[in-house]
C-alpha cells in the first residue's frame, strides 16, 4: 500500500518448479494485491534445475505452461493435462476476492537463446534478456524475438524487451579488469555468457560474430564430466550468481565484461545504454551482485537522470 508503480512478480519461474495452475493462481493473488501491476515472467529455469543437477525444461513445456496461464488469467475454461489425463480446468471462484483477473497480467517470457527469443516473439507480451549489452547480442536476440512474431503475424514493435544484467562504475577506462570489478559484475558475465553458447553449443556459428569465441570459451565453465554425475553440480553452482569463481577470472577481459553487464566509467555506461535502445532495447533491470543499496543508489544517482 505504499507504492502505486513498482510492477511486481516472479522473474523468474519456470514449469519445471510448478504446475501452471498454480503458477497462474499465484500470479492472480499478486494481482489482487496489486491491481494491474502484476507481470508473470517465466522461462526454461536454467539456474532453478541446474543447481539441482537437472536439465532445464523443455521449450515446448514453457510454451504449453503459458497457453494454460493465459487461458486462466482470461477467465477462460482451458485444457490442462498430466500425462495422460486431460482435464478442462478455470478459476472456480474469482468473484471471491483473493485473486484478481479482471486487470491484465503480461507474460514475459526470459530468453537467452534463439528458440526461446522465438517462442517469446509468438507467446509473450515481453521478453527478458539476461546479459545482453551489446549491440550485436540485443540485435541477435531481437531478431529472433521478431522471427517468432512473423511467424504467426504478431506486430514485434508490440513486444516489450527488458534486458537484465550487471552494473559497476569506473573511474578509469583500465580499471576494468582488476579482480574488484571482476568480482562485482562477474558472476553475472559467467553465467549469462555460459547460457549463450550452451543455447548455440550444436551450432556456434549462430552467435553474433564478433563476441562467437568469447562466449565460447565459456560454454564448459559449468561442466565436470569426471566427478559423480549426482552431486558434482553441489560444487559447480555454489556460490552461482554470487561470487566470482577463481578458474573463471582468466576469462574475465574487458570485451566479455562490457558484452554483457553495464561496466566502465559514467560516460561509457551512458553510451552503453543508448547503445541498447537503440538496438530495441526499452528497459534495463540491474541485478547488483555485491552491495545491493550502493549499486541502486549509485544508478539512480549517476545514470538515471540522463534519461528522464
Amino acid at each position: 500500500d505504499r507504492t502505486s508503480k513498482i510492477k511486481l512478480g516472479p522473474g523468474v519461474t519456470n514449469p519445471a518448479s510448478r504446475i501452471s495452475p498454480l503458477s497462474a493462481c499465484g500470479m492472480a493473488t499478486i494481482n489482487a494485491l496489486a491491481p494491474g501491476r502484476a507481470i508473470m515472467g517465466i522461462g526454461t529455469g536454467n539456474t532453478t534445475r541446474r543447481t539441482m543437477g537437472m536439465p532445464a525444461a523443455r521449450v515446448a513445456d514453457l510454451e504449453d505452461h503459458v497457453r494454460v496461464c493465459r487461458g486462466l488469467f482470461s477467465g477462460e475454461i482451458t485444457e490442462y493435462s498430466e500425462g495422460d489425463r486431460h482435464r478442462k480446468i478455470k478459476f472456480l471462484n474469482p468473484d471471491l476476492g483473493f485473486i484478481n483477473i479482471e486487470n491484465s497480467i503480461p507474460i514475459y517470457i526470459s530468453a537467452s537463446g534463439p528458440r526461446v527469443a522465438q517462442l517469446a516473439g509468438r507467446v509473450a507480451d515481453g521478453v527478458i534478456l539476461f546479459g545482453a549489452v551489446s549491440p550485436s547480442i540485443v540485435k541477435w536476440m531481437v531478431g529472433q524475438l521478431r522471427k517468432g512474431a512473423e511467424e504467426v503475424g504478431r506486430d514485434p514493435d508490440n513486444i516489450y524487451v527488458l534486458s537484465m544484467t550487471a552494473f559497476y562504475l569506473t573511474d578509469s577506462n583500465e580499471e576494468i579488469e582488476t579482480r574488484a570489478v571482476r568480482e562485482a559484475v562477474g558472476p553475472m558475465v559467467a553465467s549469462s555468457s555460459n547460457i549463450f553458447a550452451l543455447s548455440c553449443h550444436q551450432d556456434p556459428a549462430a552467435l553474433p560474430v564478433d563476441l562467437r569465441d568469447e562466449l565460447m570459451a565459456f560454454v564448459n565453465v559449468y561442466r565436470e564430466p569426471e566427478a559423480p554425475i549426482e552431486t558434482r553440480h553441489l560444487k559447480l553452482y555454489s556460490g552461482y550468481l554470487q561470487h566470482l569463481k577463481d578458474e573463471h577470472e582468466a576469462l574475465m577481459t574487458k570485451k566479455i565484461i562490457q558484452a554483457t553487464t553495464l561496466t566502465g566509467t559514467k560516460t561509457e555506461v551512458i553510451g552503453m545504454i543508448e547503445e541498447m535502445r537503440d538496438a530495441g532495447v526499452d528497459q534495463i533491470a540491474i541485478q547488483p551482485i555485491l552491495e545491493t543499496r550502493s549499486v541502486v543508489d549509485q544508478v539512480a544517482r549517476e545514470i538515471m537522470p540522463h534519461f528522464r
